[in-house]
């Protein structure tokens, strides 16, 4: 009889000089039965990476070493998203479902839940995709005052987060400009609010630790680490969360932003920085948002994405990162404004590929534009965007 080859001894041999364990794989084996036999032969074609893992398992290197030591068990920021076809994330900008503001009143009135403020695509797209992210700029309580000097302050009673799930939102990013204020009880009941709807969030805590702490999602078999912070005030209002005060995370300064950064692109496959930025009611860039964008990129995201301005705003793509700069609005008044979803596709090779998806907020009702009124809002991007552009099938490309 001809000896049995052990793959997993031969796959070790071949890979000892990357620090790669025989117990790894031997792991990795056990769980991806035949996946040292195929390695093994990816390799005999292919200079190693970290790539060939998820070709022969469906999952990163990151991925199968987290689990491989169990990481996850003992997390309460990771959520493992089942492959849905699509492998889609969707991001929007500003949300509010303030009792005291537009948005709620008329989905009360309206009386048809969800499908009185957002069109039936559009509900259907953010709960198709794989991940759907929102802007929520509002405080969630029934206490408090409003604050000293603030001309607009937004609070809603914490029943209306299921609205949040009638659009099948994943998670919230917190780091903006109206989260605190009602003041501090509000802001803690807001983030109670938040984990007893079972509603992820980041970028606003009980401390600096929690403010800044990344929400972890395994999309596609890769790891993406999601962070965000707020640079919105002119004068500035909003606390920063420091090590025993509540608050949101800062990046006013981006240094403390880009240290993040690069911490957590030593063990996410992909990190996803959201920043509350620009200058409201414009689509004109302010230099900051382009210098600390880039700063960001530069120290490991792999992508920027915007909201605050209340208006789109330009594209940038830089090192082959997109910046979307702003998507402004999404569902927040009852202004007429053009906004959009980003969607960012994660393809098995771990590229991806971004698309606008332009809508229309009116009336306090947001909807897909067809035709014409869809191209308005794609020429107009393309005029506001550096160095990308749209194209008709609203992909965004490096021009």
């Amino acid at each position: 009889d001809e000896p049995v080859i052990d793959n997993s001894s031969l796959l070790y041999s071949k890979l000892k000089d990357k620090n790669i364990s025989l117990e790894f794989i031997k792991w990795v084996e056990e769980n991806y039965k035949g996946s040292s036999t195929k390695m093994v032969n990816l390799l005999k074609d292919n200079e190693y990476n970290d790539k060939l893992w998820h070709k022969v398992t469906g999952n990163s290197f990151i991925v199968l070493n987290d689990l491989y030591n169990k990481k996850y068990e003992s997390m309460d920021n990771v959520k493992i998203l089942k492959n849905n076809n699509r492998n889609t994330i969707d991001i929007v900008g500003d949300v509010s479902l303030a009792d005291n503001w537009y948005i709620m009143p008329a989905y009360n009135e309206r009386n048809k839940k969800v499908l009185g403020i957002l069109s039936d695509e559009v509900v259907k797209e953010m709960n198709d995709s794989t991940l759907m992210v929102v802007n929520s700029e509002f405080t969630v309580s029934h206490r408090g005052s409003p604050m000293a000097g603030k001309q607009y302050t937004f609070r809603g009673k914490k029943e209306n987060l299921s609205i949040y799930n009638e659009m099948g939102v994943d998670l919230v990013t917190l780091a903006n400009n109206h989260v605190y204020d009602f003041g501090k009880d509000a802001f803690l009941d807001m983030l109670d609010a938040f984990d007893e709807y079972n509603i992820p969030r980041i970028g606003a805590g009980h401390n600096d630790s929690e403010a800044k702490k990344p929400y972890y999602f395994i999309i596609n078999g890769y790891k993406f680490s999601f962070v965000n912070a707020t640079r919105a005030e002119k004068y500035i209002l909003t606390p920063e969360a420091t090590s025993d005060s509540p608050g949101v995370f800062r990046c006013y300064d981006p240094t403390n932003m880009m240290n993040l950064i690069k911490e957590e692109k030593k063990n996410s496959d992909y990190v996803i920085a959201i920043i509350h930025y620009g200058t409201e009611g414009s689509h004109v860039l302010e230099q900051a948002q382009i210098d600390s964008s880039k700063m960001y990129i530069d120290s490991g995201a792999d992508m920027v994405v915007g909201h605050h301005a209340h208006n789109l705003q330009g594209i940038e793509i830089y090192n082959d990162k997109p910046i979307i700069y702003n998507l402004g609005n999404f569902i927040f008044n009852s202004l007429t404004i053009d906004t959009a979803i980003f969607q960012v596709k994660v393809n098995d090779d771990g590229n991806m590929d971004y698309y606008i998806l332009p809508a229309l907020q009116k009336d306090c009702y947001t909807e897909f534009l067809k035709d014409t009124e869809r191209q308005r809002v794609i020429n107009d991007i393309n005029s506001w965007s550096i160095n990308a552009e749209i194209n008709n099938e609203g992909k965004i490309v490096k021009k």
